[in-house]
């Protein structure tokens, strides 16, 4: 749709003829993504530049990776980048490819290897040439100071670009389970580490259990982690958001390869770490290893639906605690009040109801019977069953402790206390 507007704007003659450059730096389908997404880039297509033979495929050009026939030359993995150079520069935009990955890597990014992921730039113009000779020069300096090697980029005019099969085109926002890529050094142009300056406060070690997200600008799994995940979560582990550059003091082992990248730390050491876009599912499943501990009785019950024991300790505890709410241990949201809590005499916690909208029931026919599970409904995790058979006709919640915390209601924010008790009273009114 970018595009068609920008064709219909320009044949009605109201914006001046679009440049087209070419660039290779790795796999396409994160350079890609990050053209796109620069203003003033009108499109940018996958595809195959810099080769010498007729109609290359992607499993061609992945065939002559490592052993290029002779008098071959392979293609390089490249997007095509359509942009008006008055809303965005030209040296901006070859600027940006120089930051965009590691110039300096040859025939690989990253963990790409192969002559199809080398850096190139394929120019169109005289002043493209010029430029990216300029700033080339410009960014070795910079790269020398920081203790990296020569640039290996190729710079040469383009003769020809083939587009990529539809599969790859737009195969990031296609495949929103992936992750960004991130080949880039660090090192940045002066005018834009100016920039940076205002947003690099420093983010040190938090005593205890924390989770730290690290995250980039423009990329489209960190703000689906943010929307589908960080949003609902209100658990007792702090988690943190911050960019690469600003952290300071912590003892990684992961590498940021790409965004997100997920941190399970613990006094400032990393426990586990995941790279990519994580679905609810799957992060309360490595919290739930992270918090609970993959042994333990709490992550039986959570994750492999498991049962305590009767009478358990978590029980014991429990059943008799002051005025208060019961929460999820994961997600920290409420699952259940005290005021609806009764001795069943089962020897597991009893609840005549849970918090609306708070858990999912499903049928569970294991074990040759016929049950309605109960799951909380944002990390996932099995808290037990209901039955009908509580006294006055009314449901039973028959929930395992261990998968429970207790906060008192004085404790809890003013909104939740005042919505919990609205709550409940609706109940007892019908």
């Amino acid at each position: 749709m970018k595009l068609l507007a920008f064709i219909f704007a320009l044949t009605l003659g109201l914006l001046a003829k679009p440049q087209t450059i070419v660039f290779a730096a790795g796999c396409f389908w994160g350079v890609e993504k990050h053209f796109e997404n620069l203003p003033g880039v009108i499109d940018a297509q996958s595809g195959y530049a810099g080769g010498n033979y007729p109609d290359p495929t992607y499993h061609k050009v992945l065939s002559y990776r490592y052993d290029t026939p002779k008098g071959i030359v392979n293609y390089a993995e490249s997007v095509k980048v359509t942009y008006d150079d008055a809303k965005i520069s030209t040296e901006d935009l070859i600027k940006s490819f120089w930051e965009l990955h590691d110039p300096t890597q040859k025939d690989r990014q990253g963990n790409d290897r192969g002559n199809n992921y080398r850096s190139a730039i394929f120019y169109t113009t005289p002043e493209q040439k010029v430029i990216a000779l300029q700033t080339k020069a410009e960014y070795q300096k910079l790269l020398s100071k920081a203790g990296y090697g020569k640039i290996v980029t190729e710079i040469r005019p383009l003769k020809k670009f083939y587009p990529a099969e539809a599969f790859h085109q737009d195969y990031l926002k296609k495949n929103p389970s992936g992750y960004c890529p991130n080949h880039a050094t660090g090192v940045k142009f002066p005018a834009k580490a100016k920039a940076k300056v205002q947003n690099t406060k420093a983010i040190t070690p938090l005593e205890g259990k924390e989770i730290l997200v690290i995250d980039a600008e423009n990329c489209p799994y960190c703000k689906a982690f943010k929307k589908k995940v960080a949003s609902g979560y209100h658990g007792t582990i702090p988690l943190r958001f911050a960019r690469e550059e600003q952290i300071r003091g912590f003892k990684l082992k992961t590498p940021v390869i790409g965004t997100p990248t997920i941190y399970f730390i613990q006094n400032g050491k990393e426990v586990a770490a995941h790279t990519g876009y994580l679905s609810p599912k799957e992060f309360y499943k490595a919290l739930g290893a992270f918090k609970l501990g993959e042994n333990s009785e709490a992550y039986d019950i959570a994750f492999k639906r498991g049962t305590e024991p009767r009478f358990c300790k978590k029980y014991a505890l429990f059943k008799n605690t002051g005025d208060g709410v019961f929460v999820d241990k994961l997600s920290g949201d409420i699952l259940f009040d005290t005021r609806d809590r009764f001795n069943s005499h089962s020897g597991w916690l009893s609840f005549y109801r849970a918090q609306p909208g708070a858990v999912v029931e499903r049928p569970d026919n294991s074990y040759g019977m016929h049950r309605t599970e109960v799951i909380a409904k944002t990390s996932g995790a099995h808290l037990g069953h209901v039955f009908d058979d509580a006294p006055g006709g009314r449901r039973r919640f028959c929930i395992n402790a261990n998968v429970l915390e207790f906060v008192p209601r004085s404790e809890l924010p003013r909104r939740e206390r005042e919505s919990s008790s609205k709550s409940t009273a609706k109940t007892e009114e019908r």
